[in-house]
């Protein structure tokens, strides 16, 4: 399995809306489950699309990426007050232990998915709170997204989750990606 970084020489493409085809803003509310007050970590934020569109229902979110000049477009695009951006590895997060209430990845799974990331994600989650992935699927076509040796299926993810102390509470399979819901 094959991992990279998006090119931020391409990061105008993470601003296209018709990114909401593959998960939208209502489904990933709803599944994170926020309180106004929560902690919470856009894992692969990359320009912060999605950070956007959490940051009105929660008290912090952390943009980590391991790409500074992601930030840098970020930053110009212009930062909702309550975002800090964070350049780390996903292995490697600069969060106390169980700082997060919450975390997202939204097409950067396959990107950091590692024992090590779960590890860590595990660490910087509280218990009780939760992780969503919405991510390219192996099992999809290969008409969007990354090449298909980039990809994981939604049961490679839910065992990684479950192995690092996470339980399932939502895993869905769609034509390209899929959408899972941890609890720790």
């Amino acid at each position: 399995m094959g991992f990279h970084t998006f090119d931020a020489d391409e990061s105008a493409k993470l601003e296209r809306p018709d990114r909401y085809r593959f998960g939208s803003r209502e489904e990933l509310l709803a599944a994170l489950d926020l309180g106004g007050e929560d902690v919470v970590a856009d894992i692969g934020s990359g320009t912060g699309f999605y950070t956007d569109e959490v940051a009105p229902f929660a008290g912090t979110v952390y943009a980590v990426d391991v790409q500074a000049e992601m930030h840098d477009r970020y930053r110009a695009k212009g930062l909702p007050e309550n975002v800090e951006t964070v350049t780390a590895e996903a292995s490697s997060l600069p969060l106390a232990d169980d700082e997060l209430d919450a975390a997202f990845s939204t097409m950067t799974y396959h990107e950091f998915a590692t024992e090590a990331a779960l590890a860590e994600l595990a660490r910087v989650v509280r218990p009780g709170g939760r992780v969503v992935t919405l991510d390219w699927s192996a099992n999809g076509t290969g008409d969007d997204g990354p090449a298909m040796d980039e990809r994981f299926a939604l049961a490679d993810a839910v065992d990684a989750f479950e192995t690092a102390g996470f339980r399932t509470v939502g895993a869905t399979s769609r034509k390209e990606t899929f959408f899972h819901i941890a609890r720790r």
